[in-house]
């Protein structure tokens, strides 16, 4: 039986770039990283104590990157707190919804991707 997702792949311009971000910014912690060659890197970060990884793949490692597009929420425990988190280390997001299931919120990682996140 599938018991969690594993991973989830993000296509990135700049590895060190991506991983600040989601280290720095996001507070995610290094899951895993192995050298692929060409100083390029099988990247992993997750939240703290998480089950599930983003892998932040290099772009030029994939033809077809520019097709292949994540769709991503996140959940958090304190929705407001989190937002003012990101603020305060800012991060691009969009403002705060209030939709008839919750709160949800649009963020951005220095590829322009965009995330969500819902509490």
């Amino acid at each position: 039986m599938i018991t969690k997702i594993g991973t989830a792949a993000i296509y990135v311009s700049d590895q060190p770039a991506a991983e600040e971000f989601w280290t720095k910014k996001m507070g995610f912690e290094v899951a895993a990283k192995k050298e692929m060659g060409n100083d390029l890197y099988w990247l992993e970060v997750s939240p703290k104590g998480g089950q599930s990884a983003l892998v932040l793949y290099p772009r030029s490692a994939m033809e077809d990157w520019g097709r292949m597009k994540p769709s991503i929420v996140f959940e958090c425990d304190d929705f407001d707190e989190t937002y003012a988190q990101l603020k305060a280390r800012g991060v691009n997001t969009g403002d705060p919804m209030s939709l008839g299931w919750g709160k949800f919120l649009k963020f951005e990682d220095p590829d322009g991707n965009e995330f969500g996140i819902r509490g």
